[in-house]
C-alpha cells in the first residue's frame, strides 16, 4: 500500500530512566542504544540509532511520539496538512533535531495530550542491531518501530488529527461492553502494512497515563513464548497471557512495565495491503488467550 509516514520512535518520561534498563533490555529484549546530548537513555529493536528515548521527569507516561516520512516532500505534505486542519506546527531547531537523530523536525500537540514530531532523516546506529533475547529479530523495515496506543476523552478529535492531520486510515474498530454500564471502544489506524500503527481508545474520564501500550513485532512466534517466559519470571504484572488478537491476528502478551505502561510483544500480524476492505466493527479483543495472569 501507499507508504509515506511510519512510527519512527517513541519518548517516555519517568523519574529514573535507569528503572526501565533490565525491563527494556532482559524482557523485552531490545538492545541499549547511545545516550541522546542531554543524557536522555535509548534503547533499540533494529538498525537505527533510537527507537524508544527514556528522559528524566516525573510524568510517567509518553512525552513525545515521532512519526518519520519518507523523504522530505512527504515531510512537507504532513506539515502542510497538519496546518491546513488548524493544527499549530512548531519547526523543529538544530538542538532538538540532534537529540532525536534525525534531518528535519517539526512538532505539533496531539488532541490526546502528547507532543507529535513529524521528522525524516532517522539516523542510522553506529554498530549493527542483534539481540540475544531475540535472535529473530523484530519486524521494522517499511513497517516503522511498532504500534502506540492511547487513552483520550479528546476521542473525535484525536481520530481526525490521525485521519486528516498525519494521513493515517483507519483499519477497523473495536465496541464492547466490558460491564454492565461500561463499554469500550477503540479505532485502529494504519499508515502502512502494519495492520495499526496508532489505537486510540475512548476513555470515560482523564486517566493517570495517556500511554496505554506500546508494541513490538518480533520475526518468530517462539521469540514471543521466550519473551513471555521471561515476563513470567519476574514479578511484573501481566495483564494479558498469550493469545491472539480478532482483529489483527497477532499471537501476543502484555507485560506492565515497572512505570505502569504496558509492552505488547507479537508475532504475525495481519498486513493492509492496497486492497484492505475490512474496514468493520468487532466485538471481541481476542479470538482466544489474553487472560489476565497477575495484577499488579
Amino acid at each position: 500500500m501507499k507508504h509515506r509516514i511510519e512510527v519512527a520512535y517513541l519518548g517516555i518520561e519517568v523519574p529514573d530512566p535507569h528503572s526501565l534498563s533490565p525491563f527494556f533490555g532482559d524482557v523485552i529484549g531490545l538492545v541499549a542504544g547511545e545516550p541522546t546530548a542531554d543524557g536522555a537513555l535509548t534503547w533499540r529493536n533494529d538498525g537505527k540509532a533510537q527507537r524508544l528515548v527514556v528522559t528524566a521527569g516525573p510524568a510517567n507516561d509518553a512525552a513525545f511520539v515521532g512519526f518519520e516520512t519518507i523523504d522530505d516532500a512527504a515531510f512537507d505534505e504532513t506539515v502542510a496538512r497538519l496546518r491546513a486542519i488548524g493544527v499549530e506546527v512548531a519547526d523543529g531547531d538544530p538542538a532538538r533535531d540532534a537529540t532525536r537523530r534525525v534531518r528535519r523536525l517539526a512538532t505539533a500537540m496531539a488532541p490526546w495530550g502528547v507532543p507529535v514530531e513529524v521528522v525524516t532523516g532517522l539516523a542510522e546506529a553506529t554498530t549493527p542491531f542483534t539481540s540475544a533475547a531475540m535472535p529473530s529479530g523484530f519486524l521494522t523495515e517499511g513497517m516503522g518501530f511498532g504500534h502506540v496506543v492511547f487513552a483520550t476523552t479528546a476521542f473525535d478529535e484525536s481520530c481526525a488529527f490521525l485521519i486528516d492531520g498525519l494521513g493515517l486510515a483507519m483499519s477497523d474498530w473495536l465496541e464492547m461492553e466490558l460491564a454492565p454500564g461500561l463499554a469500550l471502544e477503540v479505532r485502529f489506524f494504519h499508515c502502512n502494512g502494519r495492520h495499526h500503527s496508532v489505537a486510540l481508545a475512548r476513555a470515560p474520564f482523564e486517566l493517570p497515563q495517556k500511554l496505554h501500550h506500546l508494541m513490538v513485532e518480533v520475526n518468530d512466534r517462539d521469540d514471543v513464548g521466550a519473551a513471555f517466559d521471561r515476563a513470567f519470571a519476574t514479578d511484573l504484572p501481566i495483564p494479558n497471557g498469550l493469545g491472539t488478537h480478532d482483529n489483527d491476528g497477532m499471537f501476543s502478551f502484555y507485560v506492565s512495565s515497572p512505570a505502569g505502561f504496558a509492552v505488547e510483544v507479537g508475532h504475525g500480524g495481519r498486513v493492509v495491503g492496497d486492497d484492505w476492505d475490512d474496514v468493520r466493527q468487532y466485538d471481541r479483543i481476542s479470538k482466544w488467550g489474553h487472560q489476565p495472569l497477575r495484577q499488579g
